[in-house]
């Protein structure tokens, strides 16, 4: 997880460098159109991204549980303090969907307004890393199925499956933390 979560932060890497390159060409060629803050919601935006980083902490939470051998609730669902891996990442996984449903409205506002790839450089990249990231937010959710939908089918948690879960957890912290920065980078410095 660690070698494959190292190659994507590279991949990373590479489009904030495209970013910042996009953005010194346009300024020295005294190009106008590279502002965000006339396209982007930065409000709705802020939104979304605080309900994505929150969605750690519940991870974080579930990756406790997992640990725990608490793969379900006890008692009621009302009593979080009783909640178990599946409760803890079903909300992960909720949020993550927030976040996902906030990125296509967001798209598709754009798109009414004619920010598109091929608009000029600053549609391009704002969509190649955004729309890279939110590939990474759903194969995360997909993730999250795949491991609740394993404690389901099995008779007993195992340690493989909370091992599982943790490795996950690298994963959607890493997911998290790239977008904190792609969030800053892309919605405030221009």
């Amino acid at each position: 997880m660690w070698i494959w979560l190292a190659s994507e932060l590279m991949f990373f890497a590479a489009i904030f460098a495209a970013y910042f390159n996009m953005r010194n060409i346009h300024a020295a060629a005294g190009t106008g159109g590279w502002t965000p803050a006339e396209w982007l919601d930065v409000p709705k935006a802020t939104v979304v991204t605080i309900v994505l980083v929150a969605s750690s902490i519940t991870c974080q939470l579930g990756v406790h549980a997992a640990e725990h051998g608490r793969v379900k609730r006890t008692g009621s669902l009302v009593n979080v303090a009783g909640w178990g891996m599946r409760e803890w990442y079903t909300l992960t996984f909720l949020m993550g969907a927030f976040f996902i449903s906030g990125q296509i409205m967001e798209y598709a506002t754009l798109f009414s307004e004619g920010l598109t790839p091929q608009s000029f450089a600053y549609g391009s990249v704002f969509f190649f890393g955004t729309g890279f990231h939110g590939l990474h937010v759903l194969g995360g959710l997909v993730g999250f199925l795949f491991i609740m939908a394993r404690t389901y089918l099995a008779r007993t948690f195992t340690h493989e499956q909370a091992v599982s879960a943790i490795a996950l957890s690298y994963y959607w912290h890493f997911v998290d933390v790239v977008w904190i920065i792609l969030f800053s980078v892309i919605y405030f410095l221009h």
